[in-house]
């Protein structure tokens, strides 16, 4: 494979990621490539987080980030972790400044192994998430599933963490509910005309909550840093919790978000590595490292 880049499978919390190199090349992952990548189980993947040389100046990278269904996510935090501990080990840096189509982000990684990423702004203006039609408080919006009269979810809290999130409240176990069966439906709802990342939350204390999250582009997930950052958020926002949050995500582990004063976001967690191998970029055609030795 001439043209193969070398990749790295991580995941963050679960969260199964892909880190391509594309650094001193023009070329981009194509969505064909990555369809034909996850459908491999030995690469499944939730995103590819593809590093390019950067393009503006005072930025390490630029990232683009595809789902495992070939479409484009404005932001992936698990998957920035992902690429902080790659490019941490690769040149002993642990300071970064990315840049995304979502925007300049900085991440950290500690001197515990785990990584701090600031994830910028939250949005919560309908227009920014985005949203179809007006809502003037996104703290709770008109949207349900189920009968009218015994909804088995309603009422979602809305917000962008640089993609479109919908936020439900439940009281029972979040596995107690068919989300499955909801997320495809509710992720391409008209209200979503960008479609959405749909969580389902429960809160457990003041400072402690756990999500399910069906992620937009890539279904049922183990882990989905913006929407821990989106739910969290929602939970302050709407009195539920306090600006700093211990969530648990489906893997079993945790992710801290602290909103803080000056309204960034930080998502601090860990990542782990797993394999490294090449692809070719264009068909998604895939060695491990050790094969290639061999």
């Amino acid at each position: 494979m001439a043209s193969a880049v070398p990749f790295a499978k991580m995941n963050g919390l679960g969260n199964d990621i892909v880190v391509a190199d594309m650094r001193g090349r023009t070329d981009r992952v194509t969505p064909a490539a990555a369809v034909a990548l996850n459908a491999d189980p030995a690469t499944k993947f939730d995103q590819i987080m593809a590093i390019h040389d950067p393009r503006t100046p005072g930025t390490d990278n630029y990232v683009e980030i595809l789902n495992s269904d070939g479409s484009m996510a404005q932001a992936c935090g698990n998957g920035m972790r992902c690429v902080v501990q790659a490019l941490s080990a690769e040149t002993g840096k642990k300071s970064f400044t990315f840049e995304t189509v979502a925007g300049i982000l900085t991440a950290q990684e500690h001197d515990n192994g785990l990584i701090s990423v600031d994830m910028g702004k939250p949005r919560f203006g309908w227009q920014d998430i985005p949203l179809a039609e007006e809502f003037r408080d996104t703290r709770m919006i008109e949207l349900q599933v189920g009968p009218i009269d015994a909804p088995v979810l309603h009422s979602p809290s809305v917000a962008s963490m640089g993609n479109p999130h919908a936020i439900f409240w439940v009281d029972n176990d979040v596995w107690s509910y068919a989300l499955d069966r909801f997320g495809p439906m509710l992720e391409n709802h008209p209200i979503f005309p960008e479609r959405a990342n749909i969580t389902l939350a429960q809160v457990t204390s003041r400072d402690t909550m756990t999500i399910r999250t069906w992620e937009r582009g890539a279904g049922l997930t183990l882990a989905c840093g913006s929407a821990t950052c989106a739910a969290a958020v929602s939970a302050a926002r709407t009195g539920r919790t306090g600006r700093n949050v211990a969530v648990t995500v489906p893997s079993g582990g945790m992710l801290a978000i602290e909103w803080r004063d000056d309204d960034h976001v930080i998502m601090t967690g860990p990542a782990a590595w797993e394999f490294s191998g090449s692809f070719d970029p264009a068909t998604g055609r895939w060695v491990r490292d050790a094969e290639s030795a061999a």
